[in-house]
């Protein structure tokens, strides 16, 4: 097989349209009113290309590990690995290369940024290899992966991690994660258990509930945030509320999607390729730009 071929398909398996979800490396960067300081925006950049490089190498180990369940999935068996267009031989030499590389950056860029790269790549293998398979325990370590992105974005430009920011990030994640396995449960119906065996743990009415818990906490934890008096007092103003309502439509937009037209299977492919969505998330970008660094005071 040609090498150009196997470097094309080794990039695919890296799953470049997932590395949306590193882009919460920036949140602290933005909520830090660090938007404009050069060497911030910097090391969150290079932060940011160190996780794509992270996360690619944990997508290699799972497609690895998953091989022989994702030839019998009707989507996973076009992954690379899965339909024989990339060698596991040459996708375990480049997983090495790419972890090494990744991790010697992470360190290089700061020590704790690097152990909070090396606590994300462990805890994610170790979801690969075992966590996957818990109840419960598999969606809360994915929305902890969310989690330590964001820390780690805040590590890399040297600020404090907000407790609101953790709390929002993975009340956030759990409600993409638990969408994603109600998605794929109503997707392999009857033999969802035979394709990835946690679904057998689920079903869709404890799903429901579930997502049903979860949404509203986090429209409740995201409005409480914006009227919270160290919030009022960090950025100057009380009205970063008026982004609430964007909150809202992306987060009904998304139970639209999974719900009616039966989507959420990846998220990020629904952020990426839903028209409304993506003009709700930049227009809830623009307004917290302009609350924080206009209505506010800079810091």
């Amino acid at each position: 097989m040609p090498i150009g071929e196997q470097l094309y398909q080794l990039f695919l398996s890296l799953r470049p349209h997932q590395w949306t979800k590193n882009l919460l490396v920036f949140a602290p960067l933005l909520f830090a009113q660090q938007l404009f300081h050069r060497p911030s925006i910097i090391a969150a950049v290079e932060a940011f290309f160190l996780f794509c490089l992270l996360s690619g190498a944990v997508y290699i180990i799972n497609d690895l590990v998953d091989l022989e369940r994702d030839r019998l999935h009707p989507v996973k068996s076009q992954r690379p690995l899965a339909s024989g267009r990339l060698l596991p031989s040459v996708a375990k030499g480049a997983m090495w290369v790419i972890l090494l590389a990744a991790l010697g950056g992470s360190f290089a860029l700061g020590t704790s940024f690097g152990l909070a790269a090396l606590v994300y790549f462990v805890m994610m293998t170790g979801y690969s290899l075992l966590l996957k398979n818990i109840v419960i325990l598999d969606v809360l370590t994915v929305s902890m992966g969310f989690v330590l992105r964001a820390f780690a974005g805040a590590v890399a430009i040297d600020v404090a991690f907000s407790n609101w920011l953790l709390i929002c990030t993975m009340l956030g994640a759990l409600f993409l994660a638990l969408n994603k396995r109600r998605h794929e449960l109503t997707l392999l119906a009857a033999d969802a258990a035979e394709h990835r065996r946690i679904l057998g743990e689920y079903s869709p009415y404890l799903l429901d509930q579930m997502i049903a818990v979860v949404t509203a906490s986090t429209v409740v934890c995201y409005a409480l945030y914006t009227q919270a008096p160290e919030t009022v007092s960090k950025f100057g103003t009380d009205r970063l509320v008026w982004t609430l309502p964007f909150v809202l439509y992306g987060i009904f937009r998304y139970l639209y999607l999974v719900h009616q037209k039966d989507e959420g299977g990846s998220p990020s492919r629904v952020l990426l390729n839903d028209r409304p969505l993506v003009i709700d998330v930049a227009l809830w970008t623009i307004a917290v730009i302009a609350l924080i660094y206009h209505f506010g005071e800079m810091g």
